[in-house]
């Protein structure tokens, strides 16, 4: 994507299902990586396209997944470039666009991983209209006003699944435990998967087996 907001060319991978090009508009999942990886690492170390087309195999819904490269950037506008701008006014137009993708908040999912769910947090919580699934993994949140106030937003808004995982030993396993606290608090349904393990690909690949056949129901 030729990015204004980023001034360069933004990289992403993207998995295509089975099915596409048959005309159907599909679902998308945005898949994002953690801080030191690229748009390819939930391919290369995530097993993601094996994961995928076994779980089309046994009849699961058919979806395409993005996957930026977000650099390190922790997905947020900064002094490397107005990432958030970008990832929200260039990057999901562009899929949109170019892909046949359904474009409705009900067809939209965002999870990752570490950094990558640090903005999946962030992201549901400043634009509470834009996904109906967040799934954030080894990440948390700490617990503030600012925190509530963005829970109370997605909760007003609407949501269908807000699936947080994290490993027993992993070292942002206090946040994550704060995020599900608050989550708890706002009244806000959700599924808190604790894993044995820390911050490893083994957990990830877990992760995304266990939430991907529960988006797009």
């Amino acid at each position: 994507v030729s990015s204004s907001a980023m001034g360069r060319s933004m990289k992403y991978s993207i998995y295509l299902p089975k099915d596409y090009g048959s005309g159907k508009d599909f679902p998308v999942l945005y898949l994002l990586h953690g801080y030191g990886d690229e748009n390819n690492a939930w391919l290369d170390k995530g097993n993601l396209a094996n994961i995928a087309k076994a779980y089309e195999e046994n009849g699961g819904k058919q979806m395409i997944v993005v996957c930026p490269d977000a650099l390190t950037t922790f997905y947020i506008d900064s002094y490397q470039g107005k990432y958030k701008t970008y990832f929200f006014e260039e990057l999901v137009p562009a899929i949109e666009f170019t892909y046949n993708v359904k474009k409705d908040k009900y067809a939209r999912a965002v999870a990752g991983l570490s950094m990558g769910g640090g903005h999946t947090i962030a992201a549901s919580g400043m634009y509470p209209d834009k996904f109906d699934y967040i799934c954030p993994l080894s990440m948390g949140a700490n617990k503030s006003p600012e925190l509530d106030a963005q829970l109370q937003g997605i909760k007003k808004a609407g949501y269908k699944l807000y699936w947080l995982a994290c490993g027993n030993t992993d070292f942002l396993f206090d946040r994550a435990n704060e995020l599900d606290a608050a989550l708890t608090e706002n009244g806000l349904e959700h599924t808190y998967y604790v894993s044995e393990g820390g911050h490893v690909w083994a957990n990830w690949r877990l992760y995304l087996n266990t939430f991907a056949p529960l988006l797009f129901k």
